[in-house]
């Protein structure tokens, strides 16, 4: 399970991961129910689920489990093969025995494996270096040549060559051949498969019940088109049948599915589904005189008409864009390109490129797809003539010689060094499993694109140095009126460009006035509030106090009044995202109130600074008078999981907390420290207070016993507690003597008697109130600090973390409530119940605690209770299969993504998934380049925070539910929720409810 510490710190790939991480026993010390939890987590990664699952079982029985903490030589002899868990590796190849003179030619990440070399003992092949903290699973080499030998046709085709199996393919493996002016848009298609026939059945039954008008004939033209559908009226038809419907051009690619599979046809044969006045046919209605359906046929489609819809919208997107791509660039529209666009955000081997490149490479990317595994896309030596992103499955990198020396998926890129350079092809690029999709950049789009970007570049220089590097943007309103976009530049310079091109008059939507918005938020990344400060009141050119040109009186008059509303608008809008964060910078309140006074003052010269001074004037007072309260230092108890039953507030730097710090004898010591306090402090503060003259470690102690060491210098390391995680505090020769408190076992009995009466509206509705209390108080500086390093900042982030802990907290009462219900029609209502809150969250908009209980149900103690799940009725299947069709993390979560563009604020959303973004566009992204800040990469994260923002944008409406009498009874319960965090018990609690059936 996730904890709080590792939600949105943990590698972005893992982070929906529903099992806790894996911690492998030896081999023979392994149960039953060990090997099911390790083969739970390996189902979860895309290279094992081809696997036979007689192997995978061998797989869990006989691998380990280890840290990377040493590096492969390229020339050492293997002894064992690996498969990457968590992490990233950097494979480098040396032409010559020198390691130093070694290559990076690509890098390992989830779900990748290394070590084939040891069927026949050859050497390695490459170094092998971890990038970061890396997870492996480790097969000895005599238990990995007795799986080759008993599994050998079922690993040729997933091991890389010369193992598995080399194929150069024809050009009739691939959709396109070579030659683009030959490619066709769609490829053949033989008869459909067995379930989309049916999807297509149910479809025509239900138009037939629900609106037989739309099936009928039609004349066009003099011509009569026997039996069919109008693409409006279809597209019409199927958004008002599900909300997992969520555009029309969903809609289109839902269509597009059962078009391409022949399903449904267009009366002229056209290969692409449009929502225009354009005529199709199901194959049903092919033939002359089909009969109409029976009253049976009619009531089974009914029932199967959800179930159809929700497969059909989880592979719409992907029809939808391949249908796109499918198209010669210059038939697409604008809708299509921005369909591309948004796809090409979410591409890592994209995530260093501007927007502007992405929207060119909208326009010129070709799809490619080949059927076969152990198809030779290129060959090493041959001349590059394109790029390629893997959209689908999986390639291996293969340089002669040496073998496979790596393998790339979904979103890695290659053959792009070919073409900058203009040399040979560095290796052979080779399919690693059937059905793979690319996407392709030609040669002479990829070198225009280059030129262009030069072309529209614009640096300007200092002393021989670059100090801002600008874009021309080419959406330009007019030709003499030409925009710019910051992409580098040094902090000041960026500063200097934004107020001097800084417009009074125009909509906060404006490009300019957003770049303006994303250096307010982002500055502090680079920029700390002293610098800001200085650039604010030392700048001759675009401060306050500016100094105006030679000219006119009228004219500097001007020029003094511009740059005045230029720094006052700024100064405001910064105010408003710093809010109660200025209260822990004396020299901002300072600030502030300087520059309130020189407005005070001026304004009586100048009418144009009149409308700046009342709303100056209430920040200033506002900050003020916090200032003076906040003296008044506020107590948290944290370290039980106490939280009051009050209203929450938000936790500030400079509050005072109350922790509970234990020894290694169960005895403990409450001490007072800072919120912000590192680690150093609380060790500090635990000694004296203890009279202990030991160095002493601080250590948090899991339910299950693993002792994670905190750091001198991690600060506010109360909040990455986990559930029911404890602090200790012991002499380095106790650590090992640590054991868990009885109560972070957590409890033995479920609370059903509780809350089975409450209502499930009133406990979602109890639950929002309390997510959108804890979401209201996270900082959106605090999504920053958690990205990019608390440390660095000395700045908490702990009312982010108590959202997170949140969301585990929800998420482990589902499973603890379940694993702990011993009746097996108990265990049913439970599931109901939860499906019934579930639903409820969604209604309010609550998505956070939505998909903690789907997640919670999703969870392997609760999922494998095949006897509980075969009671559930038919309807609430049928809600679990819709509500778990928004998890579907396919196409970077666009499910929920979707979801959320379709709901008005206030909404309380998904956080981790927020924070992976962020997480995936800093990883992806240098902060500085060249000595310069990467705006860009500030824009694309400032517009994550900015959908925080848009979530708040609104108040929540206490009265959107009318409290029960007993609402307090159950604002206390949702409150104090009682959870099992061990997954091990829940496990073993699991299989005493149901055993596992031989």
């Amino acid at each position: 399970l996730l904890h709080p510490h590792s939600v949105h710190r943990s590698s972005p790939s893992l982070l929906l991961l529903l099992t806790s991480p894996i911690s492998l026993c030896r081999p023979a010390e392994r149960s039953a129910e060990d090997v099911d939890i390790i083969l739970t987590r390996l189902t979860g990664f895309k290279a094992f689920q081809r696997f036979h699952p007689s192997l995978l079982l061998q797989i869990c029985s006989c691998a380990f489990y280890e840290y990377l903490g040493k590096v492969f030589r390229q020339g050492d002899i293997g002894t064992s093969w690996y498969a990457v868990l968590s992490g990233s590796l950097d494979v480098k190849v040396s032409e010559t025995a020198n390691h130093q003179d070694a290559v990076t030619i690509c890098t390992l990440g989830i779900g990748t494996a290394f070590g084939e070399s040891i069927l026949d003992n050859t050497p390695r092949h490459a170094t092998i270096v971890s990038r970061e903290t890396s997870e492996l699973l480790r097969i000895e080499q005599r238990e990995f040549k007795s799986l080759w030998e008993k599994y050998r046709q079922c690993m040729a085709g997933l091991l890389a060559p010369p193992y598995g199996a080399m194929e150069t393919g024809s050009n009739n493996d691939s959709e396109y051949n070579h030659n683009p002016q030959e490619r066709p848009h769609l490829p053949n298609y033989d008869v459909p498969s067995e379930k989309l026939q049916r999807g297509g059945k149910v479809m025509r039954n239900a138009i037939l019940s629900r609106a037989p008008h739309m099936i009928r004939d039609r004349k066009y033209h003099l011509k009569t088109y026997r039996q069919c559908c109008v693409g409006t009226e279809l597209v019409d038809w199927l958004v008002q049948q599900s909300t997992c419907v969520h555009t029309r051009s969903h809609a289109v690619g839902m269509w597009q599915v059962l078009l391409e599979e022949g399903v449904l046809n267009h009366v002229d044969q056209e290969l692409g589904f449009q929502d225009k006045y354009l005529f199709y046919r199901f194959l049903d209605d092919e033939e002359e005189h089909t009969p109409l359906p029976s009253e049976e046929e009619k009531r089974e489609s009914e029932e199967e008409l959800p179930e159809t819809i929700l497969f059909l919208a989880q592979m719409g997107p992907d029809a939808l864009l391949c249908m796109i791509l499918r198209k010669p660039p210059g038939q697409r529209t604008g809708d299509d390109l921005e369909i591309i666009y948004d796809e090409l955000l979410h591409i890592k081997a994209l995530s260093h490129l501007s927007n502007t490149v992405k929207r060119e490479l909208a326009s010129v990317l070709i799809f490619e797809s080949h059927a076969k595994a152990g198809t030779v896309l290129f060959n090493q030596g041959e001349e590059g003539t394109s790029w390629y992103i893997i959209q689908k499955g999986s390639v291996n990198v293969v340089i002669y010689g040496k073998g496979v020396v790596c393998t790339l998926h979904e979103g890695d890129d290659f053959g792009k060094l070919a073409l900058v350079t203009d040399s040979p092809r560095a290796a052979s690029i080779v399919l690693r499993e059937d059905n793979c999709h690319f996407l392709r950049v030609d040669k002479e789009d990829f070198n225009r694109i280059l030129r262009d970007v030069e072309a529209n570049t614009v640096r300007l220089k200092e002393y021989e140095q670059a100090v801002l590097v600008l874009e021309k943007s080419p959406r330009a309103s007019s030709p003499g009126n030409i925009r710019y976009t910051v992409l580098s530049g040094t902090p000041e310079k960026i500063l200097d460009h934004f107020l001097e091109t800084m417009r009074m008059d125009t909509h906060h939507s404006d490009p300019a006035t957003c770049s303006v918005n994303d250096f307010v938020l982002m500055h502090c990344v680079f920029m700390p509030n002293s610098q800001f400060f200085v650039c604010y009141i030392f700048n001759p050119v675009c401060t306050y106090h500016a100094v105006a040109p030679p000219g006119s009186e009228q004219e500097r008059l001007e020029y003094a009044v511009t740059c005045k509303r230029r720094v006052l608008n700024l100064a405001l809008r910064w105010a408003a995202v710093h809010t109660h964060h200025l209260q822990e910078e004396p020299a901002a309140l300072i600030f502030l109130e300087e520059l309130y006074g020189s407005v005070s003052n001026d304004s009586r010269i100048l009418r144009a600074l009149k409308d700046f001074v009342p709303d100056l004037e209430k920040v200033v007072k506002l900050h003020s008078e916090e200032a003076k309260v906040k003296k008044q230092k506020v107590l948290t108890q944290f370290s039980n999981g106490d939280e009051k039953l009050v209203k929450t507030q938000p936790i500030r730097n400079y509050d005072d907390i109350l922790l509970k710090v234990y020894c290694s004898d169960h005895t403990y010591t409450t001490i007072r420290v800072a919120v912000a306090a590192t680690g150093s402090e609380v060790t500090s503060a635990v000694a004296d207070k203890l009279a202990s003259n030991d160095d002493l470690l601080l250590v948090h102690l899991s339910s299950a016993g693993e002792k994670q060491m905190l750091k001198p210098n991690d600060v506010s390391v109360f909040s990455s507690l986990s559930i029911n995680g404890r602090m200790f505090a012991c002499p380095r020769d106790q650590l090992n003597a640590l054991t868990p408190l009885p109560d972070q076992e957590g409890p033995s009995a479920g609370s059903m008697s509780s809350f089975e009466l409450m209502s499930s509206k009133d406990l979602a509705y109890q639950m929002t109130l309390y997510d959108w209390e804890l979401f209201s108080c996270v900082h959106e500086h605090e999504l920053l600090y958690n990205t990019f390093g608390r440390q660095s900042f000395r700045r908490t982030t702990a009312n982010l973390d108590l959202f997170l802990r949140r969301f585990n907290q929800v998420q482990l009462w589902v499973v603890t409530e379940v694993c702990l219900c011993g009746q097996l029609s108990k265990r049913v209502q439970l599931l109901k119940k939860f499906i019934k809150i579930a639903a409820h969250c969604r209604e309010f908009k609550n998505l956070n605690s939505f998909f903690a209980i789907i997640m919670g149900m999703s969870n392997p103690a609760v999922s494998r209770l095949t006897q509980t799940w075969e009671k559930l009725p038919s309807k609430f299947k049928k809600f679990y299969a819709e509500f778990e069709s928004m998890m579907d993390p396919s196409r970077n979560h666009r499910a929920y993504r979707l979801t959320v563009t379709k709901i008005e604020p206030p909404i309380i959303p998904f956080m981790p998934l927020l924070l992976k973004d962020m997480t995936f566009s800093h990883e992806g992204n240098k902060t500085f380049i060249d000595n310069m800040v990467n705006f860009e990469k500030m824009r694309v994260i400032a517009n994550t925070i900015r959908a925080v923002r848009h979530c708040r944008s609104q108040p929540f409406n206490p009265e959107v539910c009318q409290p029960n009498k007993n609402h307090a009874e159950v604002r206390g319960y949702v409150r104090k929720l009682c959870v099992i965090d061990k997954q091990r018990t829940l496990t073993t609690l699991s299989y005493r409810l149901e055993p596992r059936r031989t």
